[in-house]
């Protein structure tokens, strides 16, 4: 349905990202109104195809990114801080091999890990025998030695649902399914055509990830700089592990991927780095980067990983800073914010790259930025320790949050309420507030997913699909069936029907 919105917001921010919604987030605190586009579904592109990690990026100091690497890692217990629930702690173990980085150097690079990010509360790197370690038990016997360091796991769509649910509970008008058609100056700023309508602002955050420059296009905009598309690619198989620790892995070939413990029954592998020439529409794990990600496991467990084994994959092209260096995965991880000359007009920003472990403060620079054109956003930063929605409580709390909610919800199996803490926090209460039962909470899809959960997602987190419920909002398309996932999707449209 086309409509015309004849409010004058200061700021719009074109793309539900990690950075638009983190922008957002900040910008409404401040006291701006804010509009935020998204032309899919929030998190539907990069936000949700990472390796899940808020980390430094160990690997980056080899590429002698050490200010990238200090800026991530004083982000990781900041956003432990303010978001419990959906980041917490994990042990990662990386394996010394013979014939490729010497241990000296590992621990020079662990060494400089621990030490130049501020780290306070994550326990300082450590040396095992693999032979007499938990650790070693899934490995080949030829691994003998390791180091285990600390960063942190994120559920990455969530963390992006979360912040626009903030933006949006302090004021800010969210929109999805609504793409930009075309960008042009006014006299009072800009004017919005989407194919749901025009609207106006005072200033555009271009935060488009992948389609930044087409972005630009639409705004007759010059494009400043080249982008890199990289294609990161993830597969997921039945857990190889019996353990929570993480593992770091180095390939003859230079590069590192990570096997990481998922959704309880299952392991994570990746990520693979290629350039990606296709559509931005049509991302996905090629039978050569499955493969490789398997050859690559194999390696190093004494199960053997092989395509067959794969239960799920997914994609994501990383919107990288063109750089001029040869490889991709050699490509900065680092991000550029352009901010239009004032005597062109109406300001338009643009996100060039940035990694979901910087994201808080890449908004915080945004808006400190078009603060100079825009000052209804000066002021403070406020944004690292406010909490996210659901994540007032203690970083080390969810274990005693999990304890009671199962006590005050006794109807609700113990699995769906570690799920349902580790999904909402203590948004969860409002979620079940007065049932009594699980015939109070409505249909019942399967593995605790609930009429009430659905409910939530589609009423408060902009969820409109089964997919955006499944495969974002949640990660439960790996656990119901075929049957139970289209039933879900026939209840949505049924509901959709019955307006």
């Amino acid at each position: 349905m086309s409509e015309k919105d004849d409010r004058l917001y200061d700021l719009a921010i074109i793309g539900g990202g990690i950075n638009g919604s983190g922008i957002a987030r900040d910008a409404v605190g401040r006291g701006a109104s804010v509009l935020l586009l998204e032309q899919g579904d929030l998190a539907q592109g990069t936000s949700s195809a990472s390796t899940k990690l808020i980390h430094g990026g160990l690997r980056y100091l080899e590429h002698y990114e050490f200010a990238l690497v200090r800026e991530s890692l004083s982000e990781r217990e900041r956003l432990w801080a303010i978001a419990p629930h959906i980041i917490w702690p994990m042990r990662f173990v990386l394996p010394h091999v013979k014939g490729l980085r010497p241990r000296w150097l590992l621990r020079l690079g662990l060494f400089l890990y621990d030490h130049i990010g501020g780290r306070k509360r994550l326990p300082p790197t450590q040396s095992i025998d693999l032979h007499r370690s938990p650790a070693g038990e899934p490995l080949k016997p030829e691994y003998a030695r390791a180091f285990v360091y600390s960063d942190c796991w994120v559920d990455d769509a969530r963390l992006v649902a979360l912040n626009a649910c903030d933006a949006a509970d302090r004021g800010a008008e969210v929109r999805t399914r609504t793409e930009v058609l075309r960008l042009s100056r006014v006299e009072d700023g800009w004017l919005i055509a989407t194919n749901a309508g025009t609207f106006r602002a005072k200033a555009i955050v271009n935060a488009a990830g992948p389609s930044v420059l087409t972005l630009l296009d639409r705004a007759d905009e010059p494009a400043t700089r080249s982008m890199r598309l990289v294609r990161g690619s993830h597969i997921v198989v039945p857990r190889l592990t019996t353990h929570d620790l993480a593992y770091f892995f180095q390939l003859p070939d230079g590069r590192i991927f990570f096997a990481i413990p998922y959704e309880q029954h299952f392991t994570l592998i990746g990520t693979t780095d290629r350039d990606h020439q296709g559509k931005l529409a049509d991302v996905h794990a090629s039978e050569e980067e499955i493969a490789y990600l398997c050859e690559g496991a194999s390696r190093y467990f004494k199960r053997s990983v092989t395509p067959a084994d794969v239960v799920w994959t997914y994609s994501g092209v990383r919107p990288l800073v063109d750089d001029g260096s040869g490889k991709p995965e050699a490509a900065t991880r680092g991000y550029r914010l352009e901010l239009s000359e004032e005597g062109e007009g109406a300001p338009i920003l643009s996100v060039f790259g940035g990694k979901i472990t910087t994201y808080r403060h890449l908004a915080e620079e945004a808006v400190a930025k078009l603060s100079e054109r825009l000052p209804v956003l000066k002021g403070e930063g406020w944004t690292a320790s406010a909490p996210l929605p659901g994540g007032d409580f203690p970083m080390d709390g969810a274990k005693a949050l999990t304890e009671r909610l199962a006590a005050r919800y006794p109807f609700l199996e113990r699995d769906w309420v570690a799920r349902l803490v580790r999904t909402y926090g203590t948004v969860t209460d409002d979620i079940f507030a007065g049932a009594a039962s699980l015939a109070d909470c409505g249909r019942h899809f399967g593995h605790g997913l609930t009429e009430r959960e659905v409910r939530h997602l589609i009423t408060r987190e902009w969820a409109v699909s089964a997919d955006d419920i499944l495969w974002r909002r949640t990660k439960l398309g790996l656990r119901l069936s075929a049957a139970e996932r289209a039933a879900l999707a026939e209840w949505i449209e049924d509901e959709e029907a019955r307006g």
